[in-house]
């Protein structure tokens, strides 16, 4: 498509909606924009891209699941087109940064950014714990990268031994704070923000699911009069994802998990469970019962790990019985059905495994088991997203 044309992609104005040609973005990322099928802006994106595009520090409030991974890699995608740089850059220093809190979200970055960057010049790698090393150095020693997407441990592995440089960032995209902030990742974000250039010499565009009085000082320290937006994750839990919330015997979920999995409406699914034991035994009783299905949880080996979601994105595997290490930041198109073998205990992870289906627009179901086991954790969940849930019991067509 070398002699594409931006009439070639024809989108009607709407007064409740965002375009993408709204915002004079470069015509090769608007092919690319038009590949993925991308008409319309999320609400983040329509509200972040014109404040990051005019160089604006940015803090956000939103789920994952509402777009906001285009949005920042369109700013930056722009901005590198808009102000190309005059020299070649050394080995290593990137011009943009993104931390990420999980491998897999790490890799989700990367694989947009690569997407949407498709027919530009610009070069995104990734450097994450629990894959080779050397691997990842070969790649930065290669050519030039424009966009780091990175966790913060191996990040601070590459930068001790001078293989990476942050001294010529540009911008700085620090996504899920809140959950690298549970998970003790923000002492070693604080020595890797400390390496970029002052934040009154770079952009920063913050983004959280939540804005506790710990975030905001996170938030305020690393941004300079940055504009808020927030997406109220009601938005997201409720007004795409019809929810169901069945009260059932413990000792029944596991002939009603097998109900829903065998009715041809759960196309691509996934069930979420508390704990990896509880994962690894589900998987094995669906298996017995001929189901096409396989675990993700935290004992298994990264390289599984990443094999098992690469073949779920496929259609090779069309359940995944995961534990909430699988709950945020991962998008795979196409997830009808999200079930809660179990009600989480913290009530934003509800939101997040939820958030799996009916993104961006889409519509899914989610159906939550409610056992005696799990009544306790449904107040914390029914506060948390503004409304009173109706437990019934199970369907009888299971979907």
């Amino acid at each position: 498509m070398t002699n594409w044309k931006i009439e070639d992609f024809e989108v009607p104005e709407d007064s409740e909606k965002s375009r993408f040609h709204d915002f004079a973005l470069p015509t090769p990322l608007m092919q690319a924009i038009a590949e993925l099928g991308f008409e319309y802006c999320t609400p983040i994106q329509g509200r972040v891209l014109p404040f990051a595009l005019a160089d604006y520090d940015i803090t956000g409030q939103a789920q994952t699941g509402t777009g906001k991974t285009a949005a920042f890699l369109i700013s930056l995608l722009t901005q590198f087109w808009e102000n190309p740089l005059q020299e070649k850059p050394a080995l290593g220093c990137p011009r943009a940064l993104i931390l990420a809190p999980t491998r897999e979200l790490a890799l989700q970055i990367e694989g947009d950014s690569k997407g949407l960057a498709r027919f530009m010049d610009e070069r995104t790698v990734c450097v994450v714990g629990g894959m080779d090393y050397q691997t990842q150095l070969k790649k930065l020693e290669r050519k030039p990268v424009d966009i780091l997407v990175a966790t913060p441990g191996r990040l601070i592995d590459f930068l001790e031994r001078n293989a990476i440089s942050l001294k010529y960032v540009e911008t700085l995209v620090i996504d899920e704070a809140d959950r690298m902030l549970d998970m003790g990742f923000i002492p070693d974000v604080k020595r890797i923000v400390y390496q970029t250039p002052h934040k009154r010499r770079r952009q920063t565009l913050f983004f959280s699911a939540t804005f506790n009085d710990d975030v905001m000082r996170l938030a305020n320290s690393w941004t300079i009069d940055p504009e808020h937006i927030v997406i109220e994750p009601e938005h997201v839990a409720t007004d795409t994802v019809d929810q169901k919330f069945w009260m059932i015997a413990a000792v029944e979920k596991d002939q009603a998990l097998l109900n829903v999995l065998s009715n041809p409406a759960a196309k691509r699914a996934i069930v979420f469970a508390n704990r990896r034991d509880q994962t690894h035994r589900v998987v094995k009783y669906l298996k017995s019962k001929d189901i096409n299905c396989e675990a993700l949880a935290g004992d298994v080996p990264q390289k599984k790990r990443l094999t098992t979601l690469n073949r779920f994105k496929d259609g090779e595997i069309q359940f995944l019985i995961a534990t909430d290490v699988a709950g945020r930041g991962i998008h795979v198109d196409g997830v009808t059905h999200v079930i809660n073998y179990e009600l989480p205990e913290d009530a934003e992870d509800y939101v997040h495994r939820i958030g799996r289906t009916g993104r961006a627009g889409a519509t899914g179901t989610s159906i939550s088991f409610v056992s005696e086991n799990d009544a306790f954790n449904l107040a914390p969940i029914e506060e948390y997203i503004g409304e009173k849930v109706q437990c019934t019991l199970p369907d009888d067509d299971m979907s």
